[in-house]
């Protein structure tokens, strides 16, 4: 019954914006699951559900990748060794690069689960990459800025 009710939490927040627990546990009454909050409480945490920021603007529930933290440091150093400088226009956050390191900076952003970061498109020292929308750029610049800093 647990696991039959963790992935049907796990689909309602992949589905639906869910803010609060109590969202949440009535989308799952809906779904004809009888719960206490204790219980959703406890499969959240084993679960490691984490708010982040959804499209709208407002907070919403999220699994949280599992991520092996040697190949994140890996990807922190390839950041900060081939950003030059990072900049953005409406929705396109443009990155420079050292020169050959485009695509090895790419393939590090698309595999860090960035919010909002839709995906990158790369050449030789210059990325392209999609937000959401023009509200997450700043978020996403920051965000990156910061893993850079942090290797």
């Amino acid at each position: 019954m647990k696991e039959k009710r963790q992935n049907k939490i796990k689909e309602i927040i992949e589905t639906k914006d869910i803010e609060t627990q109590d969202e949440l546990l009535d989308e799952l009454r809906k779904e004809g699951f009888e719960i206490t909050q204790a219980t959703i409480s406890r499969d959240m945490r084993e679960m490691k559900l984490t708010k982040v920021l959804g499209e709208n603007g407002k907070q919403k529930y999220s699994m949280q990748k599992s991520f092996n933290t040697d190949v994140e440091k890996k990807y922190k150093k390839v950041l900060s060794a081939g950003i030059v400088s990072i900049d953005n226009a409406d929705n396109l956050i443009v990155i420079r690069t050292v020169s050959g390191m485009a695509m090895a900076v790419a393939a590090a952003l698309d595999n860090m689960d960035i919010p909002g970061l839709m995906g990158c498109i790369a050449g030789d020292d210059t990325i392209f990459a999609a937000a959401r929308n023009k509200e997450f750029c700043k978020q996403i610049i920051a965000g990156i800025k910061k893993l850079a800093v942090e290797s």
